[in-house]
């Protein structure tokens, strides 16, 4: 249970950051959030089953933002 625990705090961290700073890079959302790169993707995929967050591809560079 405590790995789910982790990954429903960096999904409540990462809802918190995209609800003050808006649309983010993946990169900077895990850098300004200090989460390890796995940890990042699962608070994302969480909320992407949540149906919480937006993706949108630019480039290379995939946006995050909330729904």
């Amino acid at each position: 249970m405590e790995m789910q625990e982790s990954i429903v705090e960096a999904a409540g961290q990462i809802w918190n950051y995209l609800n003050s700073n808006g649309e983010v890079t993946t990169k900077k959302l895990q850098k300004d959030l200090s989460l390890e790169e796995n940890m990042a993707f699962l608070g994302l995929g969480w909320l992407s089953r949540e149906d919480k967050i937006n993706y949108q591809k630019k480039g290379a560079h995939t946006k995050i933002s909330l729904r």
